[in-house]
C-alpha cells in the first residue's frame, strides 16, 4: 500500500459513494459463505434429471438475489465528512443514519487484498468502543478516497476546521521495523501452520463425506502398515524411523509457519503520528491499521521457550474495542512488536509511556504456599483417576501418579516467577514458567477490581485480584494475581481502590 498519503481537501465535500466495483467485492465476500457447501453439491450432488434441474435453478436464483443484494447496497450508501464526523446513509426499505464522531473513533483500518491492488481500492474500517461490529465497513472505496478519510480521521477533523493546507505536517516517526530474517524467525517460532493444517483437514472432512473421508485414511494408513511390516524393521529402527517422521513433519509445518508469517507480516513497519501508531504490513494483501494512542488500556510482553533461546519477545496491546470473535478482528492493531529483542521492547515501552518507569524496579513475590495452591487442583484429578484407573489396569493404573513429581516441578516454577509491581504510574503482573509474560496497565485506565475467593480459596486462606480494563476482558492471560494470601490481598485491594477512587479514568 503507498504511504504517500492523499489530501483530505475539498474533493470530499458533500456525500460521496462507493466505488462503482464495490458490488463486486461485497457480492465476492458474501460467496465466500457459501463455497464449501457449492463445492460440496458439486461433486456429491444428487443424480440427475429433474433433481439436478431444481439444484441448478435453485443455484441461479441464489447467484441473482446476492448480485441484487449487492448493487443494492452500492446505490443506497452513502457517507459524508463533516467538521466534527462521519455521517453514513444506508438502507432502502429500512433507512439508517449513522453519525460517527471523530473522537469515539479508536481504530482505523485500510486493507488491501491482491484484489483490492489490482483494482485500486481499499476497505476501510472505523471502530470505536462498546460496539460488537465495527462503527462502519466500507467495501470498497478508491484508493485516494480511502486515504483521504484515514487522513482526516487521524487529525480529528482538523482539516476541515479550517488548518492550513500549507501548514507544517509533522513527520512519522519510525519505531520498529521487521526486516526479511525476524519475519522468518516469527514465522519459525510460531505455531501458524499447524493450525492451517489443522484447519485444512477439518475442512476437507466437512466437504467430503465421512465414509469417503474415513475410507482414504483408512486405506493409506493400511498401506503405510504393510509397507513397514515388509521391511522387518527391528525395534530400534522404527522408533528411528517413526521419529524421522514426526521429525520431518514438525519441519514442514515450520516451513509453512515461516511462509505465512511472511504473507502477513512482510515490511512490517511500526510508525509515530501525533497522538496515533500505525502500522503497514503484508506482502500479497497489504494493511494500514492505526490506533490512538489514548486508547491503549493494558499491555502484554511474551516470550516462550524457542523465544528465549533466540532473544526475542512479543508485544501486544488491547485497546478499548470489543471483542467479536470474528475473522475481521485479526485486523485490528493489536501487535506492536510481533518479534524483537527483550532491550528493543523495553526502549519502546519507554517512549510511548513517558511518565511511566519500565521495566518496574522492584516486584513483589507470591507466598510460597502459593506451590501449593498451584499443586492442589493436580492432586485431586490424580485421586479422582486413580479409582477406574485401579479397576481397569490393576496395580499398573497407580502409574499416573508419576506426573506428581513433574506437577510438583512445575508449581515450584511457576511460584518462583510469578509477582507483581505496583506504583504510581503502573500495575503489573508477571507469570509463568515454560512460556512467561509480563502484563501491566496505566492504573488511570483501570475500570474496576475485583477480588474473588473459591471455594478451594476460602480453605486455603488464599485470594486472587482481577484488574478489569475497557476492551481487555477476553485477553490471555488475564491481568490478575493469583492465590496471593487473603490479608495481602485485601491490603493491595484497598490501596489500588483508594488510588481509582482518586483518580479520573483516562480511555
Amino acid at each position: 500500500m503507498p504511504s504517500a498519503e492523499a489530501p483530505a481537501a475539498a474533493a470530499m465535500d458533500g456525500e460521496q459513494r462507493l466505488h462503482p466495483w464495490s458490488w463486486l467485492f461485497v457480492l465476492l465476500q458474501q460467496l465466500r459463505q457459501f463455497v464449501l457447501p457449492l463445492v460440496a453439491l458439486l461433486v456429491f450432488g444428487g443424480g440427475g434429471g429433474r433433481e439436478a434441474q431444481w439444484q441448478a435453478l435453485a443455484a441461479a436464483i441464489a447467484m441473482v438475489v446476492l448480485v441484487a443484494v449487492s448493487l443494492l447496497q452500492f446505490f443506497t450508501y452513502r457517507y459524508r465528512v463533516g467538521a466534527d464526523g462521519v455521517t453514513i446513509r444506508s438502507g432502502w426499505l429500512q433507512r439508517n443514519l449513522r453519525e460517527i464522531p471523530f473522537n469515539r473513533i479508536h481504530n482505523v483500518t485500510l486493507h488491501q487484498s491482491l484484489l483490492h491492488r489490482v483494482f485500486g481500492v481499499a476497505e476501510v474500517r472505523l471502530e470505536s468502543a462498546g460496539g460488537n461490529k465495527p462503527e462502519a465497513q466500507m467495501r470498497v472505496l478508491g484508493l485516494a478516497a480511502a486515504q483521504a478519510l484515514e487522513d482526516v480521521i487521524r487529525h480529528g477533523g482538523s482539516d476541515r476546521a479550517g488548518r492550513t493546507p500549507d501548514a507544517a505536517e509533522p513527520a512519522d516517526v519510525p519505531l520498529l521495523a521487521l526486516d526479511t530474517a525476524d519475519v522468518l524467525r516469527l514465522g519459525f517460532i510460531s505455531n501458524r501452520g499447524m493450525i492451517v493444517v489443522a484447519v485444512a483437514f477439518s475442512a476437507l472432512w466437512q466437504i467430503f463425506p465421512e465414509r469417503v473421508a474415513s475410507r482414504w485414511v483408512e486405506q493409506h494408513a493400511q498401506q503405510l502398515l504393510g509397507y513397514a511390516t515388509s521391511m522387518h524393521l527391528g525395534v530400534l529402527s522404527t522408533v528411528a524411523a517413526v521419529g524421522s517422521l514426526i521429525t520431518f513433519g514438525l519441519l514442514l509445518t515450520r516451513v509453512l509457519s515461516m511462509l505465512l508469517a511472511l504473507t502477513q507480516f512482510h515490511g512490517f513497519r511500526l510508525h509515530e503520528q501525533p497522538q496515533r501508531l500505525t502500522v503497514e504490513r503484508g506482502l500479497l494483501a497489504r494493511l494500514r491499521t492505526s490506533v490512538s494512542r489514548r486508547r491503549i488500556q493494558s499491555w502484554t510482553l511474551q516470550e516462550g521457550w524457542l523465544q528465549r533461546c533466540l532473544r526475542r519477545r512479543n508485544l501486544r496491546i488491547d485497546t478499548a474495542v470489543a471483542e467479536t470473535g470474528n475473522r475481521s478482528d485479526a485486523r485490528a492493531l493489536k501487535e506492536l512488536a510481533p518479534i524483537a529483542t527483550p532491550d528493543a521492547c523495553d526502549a519502546l515501552i519507554q517512549h510511548l509511556l513517558p511518565h511511566a518507569q519500565w521495566p518496574m524496579p522492584a516486584w513483589s513475590p507470591l507466598s510460597a504456599s502459593m506451590r501449593w495452591r498451584l499443586l492442589l487442583p493436580t492432586v485431586l484429578v490424580l485421586l479422582v483417576l486413580s479409582v477406574p484407573a485401579w479397576l481397569q489396569a490393576g496395580p499398573w493404573g497407580l502409574c499416573i501418579w508419576l506426573w506428581l513429581p513433574w506437577a510438583i516441578y512445575g508449581a515450584w516454577q511457576q511460584t518462583r516467577r510469578a509477582g507483581y509491581a505496583v506504583d504510581t504510574a503502573l500495575v503489573a503482573v508477571r507469570g509463568g514458567w515454560w512460556a512467561r509474560y509480563w502484563r501491566f496497565a496505566e492504573i488511570d485506565k483501570l475500570q474496576a477490581l475485583r477480588l474473588s475467593h473459591s471455594p478451594l480459596d476460602r480453605r486455603c486462606g488464599t485470594a486472587s485480584l482481577w484488574l478489569d480494563t475497557a476492551g481487555a476482558s477476553n485477553m490471555q492471560p488475564p491481568l490478575r494475581i493469583r492465590f496471593m494470601p487473603e490479608v495481602q490481598a485485601q491490603a493491595l485491594y484497598r490501596q489500588l481502590s483508594a488510588a481509582l477512587a482518586a483518580r479520573r479514568l483516562r480511555w
